[in-house]
C-alpha cells in the first residue's frame, strides 16, 4: 500500500504563486508516472500535469507556461510550482502516482483558492 501526503495548498491572490508537494511512502515498487489533477466545484477531475520516470512531462493547455512539475525520485516526491495563478485555477488538487505494477494511488487532496 502507498500513502501520499500532499501539502502547499492555500489562499492566494490572482497573479500569485504556490508550490504543492506530494510525498509517497509505504510498501511500493518503483514509481513511474507521478502527476497532479484537480477538481473544481461542479466539474470533473482533470489532468494538470504529469511526469514520467524517463523525464517527459505533459501539461493541460490551461496551465502551460504557468505551472511546472518536477520530481525527486530518491525521495518519491513530486512538486507542482504554480505561477501567475488565476481564479479559474481554484480547485482541490490531487496527487497521483503509478508504479511498475500499474497500480494507481491518489492523495487526499489539497485546496487551492485564488481570489480575484
Amino acid at each position: 500500500q502507498v500513502q501520499l501526503v500532499e501539502s502547499g495548498g492555500g489562499l492566494v491572490q490572482a497573479g500569485g504563486s504556490l508550490r504543492l508537494s506530494c510525498a509517497a511512502s509505504g510498501s511500493m515498487i518503483k514509481l513511474t508516472t507521478m502527476g497532479w489533477y484537480r477538481q473544481a466545484p461542479g466539474k470533473q477531475r482533470e489532468l494538470v500535469a504529469t511526469s514520467t520516470l524517463s523525464g517527459s512531462t505533459d501539461y493541460s493547455n490551461s496551465v502551460k507556461g504557468r505551472f511546472a512539475i518536477s520530481r525527486e525520485n530518491a525521495k518519491n516526491t513530486v512538486y507542482l510550482q504554480m505561477n501567475s495563478l488565476e481564479p479559474d485555477d481554484t480547485a482541490v488538487y490531487y496527487c497521483n502516482v503509478v508504479n511498475w505494477g500499474h497500480q494507481s494511488y491518489w492523495g487526499q487532496g489539497t485546496q487551492v483558492t485564488v481570489s480575484s
